[in-house]
């Protein structure tokens, strides 16, 4: 419970100064999350063949990007 509460909140902080924040979630393969931009989109993304970056999948919809914050019961940023 205290990870989570952290994690919510390094999520804020992170969005708040201008950073993206990456979303792992188990329904997505091993080599696929979410990233969360300060302008509020949300991207899948999957690791790139170097490692050191992301290739982006698809930009998520606002109906969905709304469903999966309640899904992980992120507040807005």
């Amino acid at each position: 419970m205290a990870g989570t509460i952290a994690v919510k909140q390094l999520r804020l902080k992170k969005l708040l100064s201008g950073t993206p924040f990456m979303i792992n979630s188990r329904d997505l393969p091993g080599n696929q999350c979410y990233m969360e931009y300060p302008d509020r989109t949300i991207k899948l993304v999957s690791i790139s063949s170097s490692r050191m970056d992301f290739d982006i999948i698809r930009e998520l919809t606002e109906k969905e990007c709304i469903e999966l914050r309640k899904k992980f019961e992120l507040a807005d940023a």
